[in-house]
């Protein structure tokens, strides 16, 4: 399952001190003839590198050619995501397999931008990184994610009011918990006994079923 955030830049490539073009996320790498999904350097800062896996796959539509970046990506349980407020601030997991892209880096890609289709600005760290989110098109799975919007972002050790982040094992924009729990334990399926601390989208599959897989992924709209 992908949370698909179609974003339409103001942004256009850097220029680097090489007077090479630095690009500033996936969509930038696609748009210069890379077509193959994989791992990729890009500058959303301006001029520190970042690694990230670009979905390179082209749909039917316009809005769904490749270019994405994926922010996000929960498939086989390997990277442990109940981490502190610093971790998820800069990142982790393995790029090539699951991984948390960074909260600063979000910060990065999305303050500039002008949306087209959905709204998904992450706010900066003075602002707890607070997520806006809207602007939500029915993918046959329920919107989980408009709930949290308005929310700052808990940890364990940086947690909300209602120590949301403690209760289901993860990091995310947690409202009074949550409808959706992405950074959540990684499950096997259905198990009502771990009741909302799975990789959940209640809209979906309720509150005892965790994703086998999940991601996040961004793009802008030339």
């Amino acid at each position: 399952m992908a949370i698909m955030l179609f974003l339409a830049s103001l942004l256009p490539a850097v220029l680097g001190s090489d007077c090479k073009f630095m690009q500033f996320d996936c969509s930038d790498i696609y748009n210069s003839g890379q077509t193959v999904s994989g791992i990729y350097t890009i500058y959303p800062a301006g001029d520190i590198p970042v690694w990230v896996y670009c979905e390179m796959i082209s749909g039917g539509k316009d809005e769904d050619n490749g270019g994405w970046t994926v922010i996000q990506r929960r498939m086989d349980g390997s990277v442990n995501f109940y981490r502190p407020w610093n971790q998820y601030k800069r990142g982790f997991g393995n790029v090539e397999r699951e991984y948390w892209l960074g909260l600063e880096n979000m910060y990065q890609l999305t303050r500039k931008n002008k949306y087209k289709y959905s709204f998904f600005p992450v706010g900066c760290e003075c602002a707890g990184y607070q997520l806006h989110v809207s602007g939500f098109t029915d993918g046959r799975a329920g919107d989980s994610l408009s709930g949290h919007n308005g929310q700052k972002f808990s940890t364990f050790d940086k947690d909300s009011e209602k120590n949301c982040a403690k209760q289901n094992l993860g990091g995310f924009w947690y409202v009074d918990c949550h409808i959706t729990n992405p950074n959540g334990v990684y499950l096997w399926g259905e198990d009502p006994t771990y009741h909302a601390i799975g990789v959940v989208w209640s809209t979906w599959k309720k509150y005892a079923v965790s994703m086998k897989t999940f991601s996040m992924k961004i793009k802008y709209v030339s």
